[in-house]
């Protein structure tokens, strides 16, 4: 799980600092970091507190209702949409998600 510790932590810093190109720009980067750290990614093994956390993770990156082009465009589209709860659940999420992947990587 040391890959999902790196991704979550990279997208931890997209969402920390203030991005030249806005804050949907920063959650759109987040989204694409943390779409990398669970490509591919077994989450049957982890606990329920990390699971609930990805799916709630999941749904807010969900892009289906989404006109788009690409995938970081989709994103960043909707990261516009969000509403101050939302880009702070996201914030929360990343940061809960990166804490616990980098313990369990340790």
């Amino acid at each position: 799980m040391s890959y999902q510790s790196d991704k979550f932590t990279q997208a931890r810093r997209n969402l920390m600092l203030p991005h030249p190109k806005g804050e949907a720009a920063a959650v759109a980067h987040a989204f694409l970091e943390v779409d990398l750290a669970l490509h591919s990614f077994d989450e049957t093994s982890l606990d329920e507190y990390a699971r609930t956390r990805i799916a709630r993770l999941r749904q807010l990156m969900d892009t289906s209702s989404v006109p788009h082009g690409s995938e970081t465009g989709a994103w960043q589209a909707k990261a516009k949409g969000f509403s101050v709860d939302e880009r702070s659940e996201v914030s929360n999420l990343v940061d809960e998600l990166a804490s616990w992947f980098r313990n369990v990587a340790s």
